[in-house]
Parts: C-alpha cells; sequence; structure tokens
C-alpha cells in the first residue's frame, strides 16, 4: 500500500499531468486495395490510345507494357511505375495511360483507392 501511494505521489510531484492530451484533428487514413488486373480493365471507362507518331518509318514491334498503377478514389490514375516493357514504347503508354478513367470503386459503401496492374498491347508497323 505504501508504494502506491509514493508512486502516485512521485507522479504528482514531477508535474505529470493525469489529463490526456486532447487528439488531433487527423484526417482518417485512405484506404486502399488490391485488385487483379482483370477486374480493374473491366471497370474501364475512358480510355486514350498510346500514340506512336514519333517513332522512325520502317519501325516494327510488338509486344505488350506492364505498368504498376493506383488507382484514386474517383477513378483516375493517380500513380504509375513500368514493370515491362519495351524502352521506345513505354512512354507513349504511360502518357495514354494516365489520362484513362475507371468507374470509381467502394468497399462497403466507402471509396478505395486500387492497387493493381495493367497490362498495355501493342502492334506497331510504321511504314517507310
Amino acid at each position: 500500500m505504501k508504494r502506491l501511494l509514493l508512486i502516485a505521489l512521485c507522479g504528482l510531484s514531477t508535474g505529470a499531468s493525469q489529463d490526456p492530451a486532447p487528439p488531433a484533428a487527423a484526417k482518417p487514413p485512405v484506404k486502399r486495395i488490391r485488385q487483379w488486373s482483370k477486374v480493374t480493365a473491366r471497370e474501364l471507362m475512358h480510355s486514350v490510345p498510346p500514340s506512336f507518331q514519333q517513332m522512325e518509318p520502317g519501325t516494327k514491334l510488338q509486344g505488350a507494357v506492364r505498368l504498376h498503377a493506383i488507382i484514386a478514389e474517383d477513378g483516375s490514375v493517380k500513380q504509375l511505375e513500368v514493370i515491362s516493357g519495351h524502352p521506345l514504347v513505354v512512354q507513349p503508354v504511360m502518357d495514354a495511360v494516365k489520362q484513362w478513367k475507371y468507374h470509381p470503386s467502394l468497399l462497403n459503401g466507402e471509396p478505395v483507392e486500387i492497387d493493381t496492374e495493367i497490362d498495355v498491347d501493342y502492334k506497331i508497323k510504321i511504314k517507310k
């Protein structure tokens, strides 16, 4: 009993406050879910095709660019990172995908960001 009293007195003698600090007005964290690329692709509302007009005549390329994307709560493309793709086509594909728009996603009625991958197939044959 004496020990408890001594601890309580020590706390008072050091000026320690017994009142908790008022909570700071914190912004709620953004909710983000991971989604398969095929599911995300079905939610695409508006896409812009990549422009390869800056390439030299005679260029022939075929393949895919894979991007890691964060889709914002409003369906806009918020962030893009290259996973793979031919260096000549990566920038035109990224420029196009940044303009894409998706249906907003909800989780339990609340808007969420989507963490996904986007595959863009291309076939380029520029005549000489």
